[in-house]
């Protein structure tokens, strides 16, 4: 089964679905990176004091103690699953679109690397490691990127969709 250009065959009311789940998946997604600047300011010190606590720290305008290890093992679990259901559905989607088979790939199956790195290196950051945090942004930013850039793709594919 051909699935590459698919897209560009499905009925107006798919489309329509499509476009209006990605919208809605990315104010969901971006909600969240939202969240995520609000409590890190998408800083290394910021997303360890998130996780570890800053209550040693003088300078700190708002108070944080260490997640306890129910709480690290409830925002990893929960993160994991959730977005692994996401990009398995954008993913999905994805492999309609006629865009570079190659670089459909990396947006199909990076981000589940991403989200292993991301929350695995959480945990191992909130269990001492402290140098996870570097690889937590960049897993994280990686992830970001193939989410803007799938979402993108699969936007403009529906909106500039040639007829086959």
């Amino acid at each position: 089964m051909q699935l590459h250009g698919l897209i560009h065959q499905f009925p107006k009311e798919i489309k329509s679905l499509i476009f209006v789940f990605i919208i809605v998946l990315s104010v969901g997604f971006y909600g969240g990176l939202s969240f995520v600047n609000n409590t890190t300011s998408m800083q290394p010190a910021g997303i360890e004091s998130n996780y570890l606590g800053n209550e040693n720290d003088e300078e700190a305008t708002v108070m944080k103690f260490k997640k306890s290890e129910t709480e690290i093992l409830t925002i990893v679990h929960n993160h994991i699953l959730s977005l692994s259901v996401i990009f398995f559905l954008l993913s999905l989607i994805l492999s309609t679109t006629s865009i570079n088979k190659k670089f459909k790939y990396f947006l199909m199956i990076e981000p589940f690397f991403s989200i292993i790195l991301t929350f695995g290196g959480i945990y191992l950051l909130w269990r001492g490691v402290s140098w996870f945090k570097y690889l937590v942004i960049f897993s994280g930013i990686l992830m970001t990127f193939s989410f803007v850039s799938a979402t993108i793709a699969i936007g403009y594919q529906i909106l500039f969709s040639k007829k086959s």
